[in-house]
Formats: C-alpha cells, sequence, structure tokens
C-alpha cells in the first residue's frame, strides 16, 4: 500500500502575505512570531522555528456539502511557496505527536477513524486505506483536534 501525504496550498493564503494586523484581523487572522517550539505549520509541513511568521488562520480542511463540513484554525508561514509532498513518508510534525487519523468515503462521509502515536502513523493509514472504502484520510493533531494533513492512495496504488 502506497499513500501520499500532501500539505497545504498556500494559494488561499496568499492575500493575507504581508497585510498590516489590522487588516488580518479584519479577515479572523493573525501574524504570530514563533518564540519557542509547538507551532506545527501545515503548507510545509514542519514545525517552525523560532522567528519564522506565521499566520494563525481559519481554514476549511472539509469543504463537502455534508455533516462532516468543518475548518478550524492553523498555522501557515508567511511567504510559504511550495507545498510538502511526499509518498510513503511520514514528516516528522505527524511523527512526534498525538494524532486522529479519520478515514473518509467518496461521499464524503467518515467510516473509520483512530487516535495513534505519530510513529505508528504508517500501520494505521494501512489499516485504514485497506478498507476499499476508504478514498482519503485527514489527519488532526488529536490535543487541539486541529487539522494537519491530506492523505491519499498515491497514483501508484490506483
Amino acid at each position: 500500500m502506497t499513500f501520499r501525504i500532501t500539505g497545504l496550498s498556500p494559494e488561499p493564503f496568499r492575500h493575507l502575505f504581508g497585510l498590516p494586523d489590522a487588516e488580518l484581523a479584519k479577515r479572523r487572522a493573525r501574524r504570530v512570531v514563533v518564540e519557542g517550539s509547538g507551532y506545527p505549520e501545515r503548507i510545509e509541513m514542519r514545525d517552525a522555528a523560532p522567528g519564522d511568521v506565521l499566520l494563525l488562520v481559519n481554514h476549511e480542511h472539509q469543504p463537502a456539502d455534508t455533516p462532516y463540513r468543518a475548518s478550524h484554525a492553523v498555522y501557515v508561514r508567511e511567504g510559504a511557496t511550495g507545498s510538502y509532498a511526499a509518498t510513503d513518508e511520514i514528516p516528522e510534525v505527524l511523527r512526534c505527536r498525538l494524532l486522529s487519523l479519520r478515514a473518509f468515503d467518496r461521499a464524503d462521509m467518515m467510516i473509520d477513524a483512530d487516535v495513534i502515536n505519530g510513529t505508528d502513523a504508517q500501520p494505521a493509514i494501512e489499516r485504514l486505506f485497506a478498507d476499499g472504502r476508504t478514498a482519503y484520510i485527514h489527519a488532526h493533531y488529536a490535543k487541539h483536534g486541529c487539522y494537519a494533513a491530506r492523505i491519499d492512495r498515491s497514483p501508484e496504488a490506483a
């Protein structure tokens, strides 16, 4: 079983890059300069480093017109240009956290879920994709409940 993990595209956030704080506030966003650790960035799929400038935004990660439609706060690096994408690799930002994996079918209905240590992500992903109904998986950081990444069957597995 092969799978592909992708970070968010920077495109939906570009209009926020460089805006003054007052303009960000009007758009329900905040600029955060990282101090310390614990800021998982969603475009490049890495923990932000001290001094990085992030935007905390509300992102609709499940836009489907179902009862599972959802949005939550996420951090994106201001100025990010490229999205993380890797096949059969679990990025460190996921491996080092408690995760909630949520499997969805083609009708965007949740059909299974699990809470795991990130170090156990690969076998859990493979188990969820072993169910042929699973079209994709959303990973969430379990403690705060925020969306982390999308996981799809890789094109090679289709």
